[in-house]
């Protein structure tokens, strides 16, 4: 959020959020090397300038407490132009005009740097990372192909961690409607004057809004992080577990009788992850650092939906780089260059599939000054995809699919004062078929290929002491979308109608406008709209909108200190109307357009908080995701009820 935060805001942020540990660079920062491909703290006064040709929003510590929200899914609804798709058992983030199954893999979503998505076309699990943890969360609407590559599409979700400096802890309870109930607590602290570590970890248990939709979710990290003037280190490991029951879909008529129902019995999803994670850099010299990291994740999937399956999937990454940074009479220069190479394994034990699936990828990207207003950035990616893909069914003897993919990128950042920033950008983006995807291609088809795109985007910023206001324009346009057909003519050896395809080819228009106002030291408003044209432009759908892409969305929100101690959060998120996803031939009746409210009462005294937040505040009945079927049996899923969480935490 914009502007200067209220006196309450400020309270809970210095009691709730720690300090970041920035990366090691010699004494003078301003001549070093820093990190710039990751996105960066973009602040909205001219002491933060605005140095990214982008449209980059960040969430912080102080916004998160002040909004009262208990999940990292309620901190992102409504913001940024993100439509949220839940299916009660996942949850996934569209930017920029994706259906719900392909936002999946058309978001790219990171954790501190290393990517979530699975190397399947399950969502990645979010439902485990408690707010405790979070010490930021940082969003780059539109296409990062030279930067983060495959799947960086529609835009990137960066949730960065708490990585603190100070000796202390917390600890949080919470519970509310739903039988909810939830702990969090961490603490960190000095080895010696070098060496730090810090321990998290959550519970969380509720019967949640649907029938047969009740949880259980937990999750522990630990990390021993290093710092010197020239130097720092970290390794961490976690262990996230979310055991989910599920409710399945209903017809219409069900839905409208009843939204909370359910006729399953024993389904379930239940996910445990482990991960370790290490990264080391070196400062070289005043304008060069190398750095590199080591990621590894492992998941089994255990559920019981259409039969009783067990899935593994395991990714290991390692992605050296380096940085330099050049002062020149016109400002600084900035280059980063590096390799992501990466090696994941899936294997299906109900349909007797399996892969290996490994990339290898090279970028470079520079930012160089023209003036001391106008700078360039330039850059270009090259990926290489090997699969090694078996399965019982379509591919009993296996078969080998290799592929690549280029991106590249040119912006103009302009700022001709503190005040304003003009930017013009256009940007490639690329992503290539998952497991599930190239094990179901239609007859004859051995193989998808890469889908491929191009964003353009132009936007402008301009901030004062009291208001700033952000409007950007772009245009997306995507060839070879990898999408599932219901149409599509079945693999030989398959077992249900329809196969993923390279679809033909779509565009989306769009416009984006926010607005943040500090009307008094206590009051804060702000307003956001977004605007999405998305449809085919070529075969049978041609001038037809995406399905589940709603044209018009939009935010509002207000905050203010009442008394010493209290502060208020009031917010409404506007989802226009949309087909249901899969209609693609926009044959069925739009989904009707709804509101929430949300709601939200932080105390703030001493070390202590409290708050009090409501989630759908009028209790709407509303469509959270839905899959066409014809019209009557189509699949709804209800979105949650009006949901009661009161919070209490102590900070030591």
């Amino acid at each position: 959020m914009g502007t200067h935060p209220t006196k309450i805001a400020l309270l809970i942020g210095s009691l709730c959020s720690f300090s970041v540990i920035a990366p090691a660079v010699a004494a003078d920062e301003t001549s070093t090397a820093k990190v710039d491909e990751h996105l960066v703290v973009i602040g909205r006064s001219d002491k933060t300038p605005l140095n990214i040709a982008a449209n980059v929003n960040v969430i912080d510590a102080t916004a998160i407490e002040m909004s009262g929200a208990t999940s990292v899914t309620e901190v992102l609804r409504g913001q940024s132009g993100i439509q949220i798709s839940d299916n009660n058992i996942g949850t996934s983030f569209a930017m920029r005009g994706f259906s719900a199954s392909t936002a999946v893999n058309n978001t790219l979503i990171l954790l501190d740097g290393r990517r979530l998505n699975n190397i399947d076309i399950a969502a990645p699990s979010l439902n485990a990372i408690p707010l405790n943890l979070v010490e930021r969360i940082e969003i780059l609407s539109g296409s990062a192909g030279v930067l983060y590559g495959d799947q960086a599409v529609g835009g990137v979700i960066n949730i960065v961690t708490k990585s603190p400096e100070n000796t202390g802890g917390s600890v949080q309870l919470s519970g509310g409607s739903f039988n909810t109930y939830e702990g969090r607590g961490d603490v960190s602290g000095a080895i010696n004057k070098d060496w730090r570590y810090f321990l998290t970890g959550s519970y969380n248990q509720g019967d949640n809004y649907r029938q047969h939709n009740a949880n259980e979710t937990g999750s522990i990290l630990g990390r021993i992080q290093y710092k010197t003037a020239t130097d720092s280190f970290f390794v961490e490991t976690s262990y996230y577990d979310d055991d989910r029951e599920n409710p399945g879909a209903l017809t219409k008529d069900l839905f409208n009788k009843d939204p909370r129902q359910s006729f399953n019995i024993n389904q379930y999803v239940h996910e445990m992850t482990t991960a370790a994670r290490s990264g080391y850099q070196h400062q070289l010299n005043q304008n060069w650092a190398l750095a590199a990291d080591l990621d590894y994740s492992d998941t089994l999937v255990s559920s019981l939906n259409w039969g009783q399956s067990h899935n593994t999937r395991s990714l290991l990454m390692f992605s050296p780089k380096a940085l330099a940074n050049y002062s020149t009479r016109q400002g600084e220069l900035n280059l980063v260059t590096g390799l992501d190479l990466s090696r994941g394994k899936a294997e299906f034990d109900s349909m007797a599939r399996s892969n290996v699936q490994e990339t290898q990828s090279a970028y470079l990207q520079a930012t160089v000054p023209l003036s001391h207003t106008l700078s360039y950035v330039v850059g270009g990616r090259y990926a290489r995809v090997t699969d090694e893909l078996v399965d019982g069914n379509v591919y009993p003897n296996g078969i080998d699919l290799d592929e690549d993919a280029t991106a590249f990128e040119l912006g103009l950042n302009y700022r001709p004062s503190a005040e304003q920033r003009f930017y013009l950008r256009g940007d490639e983006n690329f992503r290539f078929a998952k497991v599930d995807e190239q094990a179901y291609t239609p007859k004859d088809v051995y193989g998808l290929k890469p889908q491929t795109g191009r964003s353009y985007e132009a936007g402008w910023d301009w901030t004062v002491a009291s208001q700033s206001l952000r409007v950007s324009l772009y245009r997306l346009d995507l060839e070879d979308e990898i999408v599932f057909d219901p149409s599509a003519e079945m693999p030989d050896g398959g077992n249900f109608q329809g196969a993923n395809v390279n679809a033909d080819a779509s565009r989306r228009y769009g416009a984006s406008a926010d607005w943040d106002w500090q009307v008094t030291q206590a009051l804060q408003l702000g307003l956001e709209y977004n605007y999405i044209d998305a449809e085919f432009t070529d075969g049978i759908n041609d001038g037809k909108a995406l399905s589940w892409v709603a044209k018009h969305t939009g935010r509002g929100y207000a905050s203010m200190d009442f008394a010493e101690h209290f502060q208020v959060f009031a917010e409404a998120i506007y989802t226009g109307e949309r087909f249901i996803e899969g209609d693609n031939g926009n044959e069925g009746d739009k989904l009707a357009s709804y509101v929430l409210g949300n709601l939200a009462l932080n105390y703030n005294r001493d070390a202590w908080l409290a708050s009090l937040r409501i989630d759908n505040l009028f209790d709407k009945d509303y469509v959270s995701a839905g899959y066409y079927a014809g019209g009557t049996y189509d699949g709804y899923y209800s979105g949650r009820g009006r949901d009661i969480r009161f919070t209490v935490g102590y900070r030591f």
